[in-house]
């Protein structure tokens, strides 16, 4: 089975992966000359192409944002600049000799099922080699989009300069924040405001590792959400009060993902950004804000408003983007109007949580899809999916441009790993194996997870879990202290079991 996969990004290289995996015959067309995608920072300014900023580092802790069956060098820091990822997909793409099955310098142009698509499924894709600009055509049986999105670059040409971002997300953030180093004011206009969390949780643990956990997954289905986001919201004004920084939201901790970033205290307290209202109009020189104040000369005005999705390729026939939403997809990959589900979109959900083990797992779901092994739901089924999760996410997050498909990280994991035979089974693992099952349902839900069981396990998986605090805590150890220390590992089943007590003592304060 001969499979196209368009990109070779993050998604694009495990989808190569994944295919080879399942033994189907991957071929990735890439548009530029290397593999990265976005997070290949480049200085150029290229149509189309996407990259990080220069000094972009990753939101996620390096165990949540690996790939299953793939972890992250010993020595790579928790948190890591853009260039350890470049280096860790390169590591990637050479351990699983990827490199070959890439075509690069080559752009599609279209991707249209064939006049027999409903016998065979088979799709024509009309690409263009960009070195001699010859068209041609190929047939595939099946396709991977994985294309992606996102495009900053370094704060040249902005020294000495005011400087209006408008827009606060992850990306606004960071770039108001880069911006405020060489320009002489930076201001962020936002018209709803954000809570900010930093990357460092309690004891400096990285925030993932202690919040994305199976226990805490269940407590927030128990305990009514308010009380959840009473509490959240009270631990995260512990470190800065939103009000006093002007950046209090009026919607709720969990109505609108977060930004994470470690700066935004520090130059709004230095006076380098400064938070203003939503903009109402613009000045020949300035601009009026929707509180009335007025701010004069104004140099460079940065839009960070969100991101489109956007498939140029794509027959139309197939999904359409409407208010950034890509029209009806099953579990956010699957186009359930296809006569025969040979086409699998990579990358739309907006995960509350880390990207690359999410995309990794969506490609893993296709490729056995395509092969008839694991079955989806009938049509009726799938589109009944789409719209409870549509209802769902209406009623749950603010409407916001870039936040049409957000999931979460263990749910939607959990759901896709259903559907694929490979979710975690902790009910027969506490049997087999109690300190294990404990780890994993008491500990950071890393992706090593879902290579315990079923297609793709991973004989690695136990060993990677138990010792993900090590890597998690070994750069860090960079002096011999004269102490002794023990590992957090050697002691978990005993601050799992007072954990389990703690929570009872607050469900019976609570309740009885």
């Amino acid at each position: 089975m001969k499979v196209a996969v368009i990109g070779a990004g993050v998604s694009g290289l495990t989808a190569i992966k994944c295919c080879l995996d399942e033994v189907l015959e991957p071929v990735c067309f890439e548009r530029t000359d290397d593999i990265g995608g976005l997070w290949r920072y480049s200085d150029k300014v290229t149509e189309g192409q996407a990259c990080v900023m220069k000094s972009t580092i990753t939101n996620t802790s390096k165990e949540m944002m690996c790939f299953s069956d793939f972890p992250m060098p010993a020595d790579y820091p928790m948190y890591m600049h853009n260039t350890y990822v470049q280096k860790y997909l390169n590591l990637y793409a050479e351990k699983f000799s990827l490199r070959k099955y890439i075509q690069f310098e080559t752009e599609i142009l279209s991707v249209m099922k064939k006049d027999d698509f409903k016998q065979t499924g088979q799709w024509i894709i009309t690409l263009k080699d960009k070195k001699t600009d010859k068209v041609k055509e190929n047939i595939f049986d099946a396709v991977l989009v994985c294309t992606g999105r996102n495009s900053e670059k370094k704060p040249t040409g902005y020294e000495g300069k005011r400087v209006l971002v408008i827009g606060i997300g992850n990306t606004g953030s960071e770039i108001a924040v880069e911006l405020s180093a060489v320009a002489s004011q930076v201001f962020i206009s936002t018209g709803r405001g954000t809570w900010v969390i930093p990357r460092i949780a309690d004891r400096g643990m990285p925030i993932d590792m202690t919040a994305v956990k199976r226990i805490m997954m269940k407590i927030k289905k128990i305990l009514p959400q308010s009380l959840i986001e009473k509490i959240a919201e009270k631990r995260i004004n512990a470190r800065f009060d939103h009000k006093s920084y002007c950046l209090q939201p009026k919607h709720g901790v969990f109505a609108h993902s977060p930004i994470i970033n470690d700066e935004i205290p520090n130059r709004l307290a230095s006076g380098t950004l400064r938070v203003k209202a939503g903009v109402r109009t613009f000045t020949d020189n300035g601009v009026i804000f929707d509180d009335d104040t007025v701010e004069e000369n104004i140099d460079v005005v940065v839009l960070a408003t969100g991101y489109t999705f956007k498939f140029p390729f794509l027959d139309k026939s197939v999904t359409e983007v409407r208010e950034n939403h890509v029209d009806e997809l099953y579990k956010y990959i699957f186009p359930p109007k296809l006569e025969k589900l040979t086409l699998g979109i990579i990358g739309c959900a907006q995960v509350i949580g880390a990207n690359m083990p999410v995309f990794e797992m969506q490609c893993r779901l296709s490729t056995r899809v395509f092969q008839g092994k694991s079955t989806l739901p009938c049509y009726n089924d799938m589109m009944l999916d789409i719209e409870s999760k549509q209802e769902a996410l209406t009623q749950k997050h603010v409407k916001l441009h870039k936040h049409t498909v957000t999931v979460d990280y263990i749910e939607y994991m959990d759901e896709l790993t259903t559907l694929n035979g490979c979710r975690p089974d902790l009910g027969s693992l506490v049997w087999s194996d109690p300190k294990l099952a404990l780890t994993c349902y008491f500990g950071p839900c890393t992706p090593y997870q879902y290579r315990l069981h079923g297609p793709g396990k991973w004989d690695g998986a136990k060993q990677a879990i138990l010792t993900q605090w090590d890597r998690t805590l070994g750069p860090l150890k960079t002096r011999p202290l004269g102490l002794n220390e023990q590992p957090l590992q050697k002691n978990f089943l005993l601050l799992s079991l007072v954990f389990i007590v703690t929570i009872c003592c607050m469900l019976q304060a609570l309740f009885f």
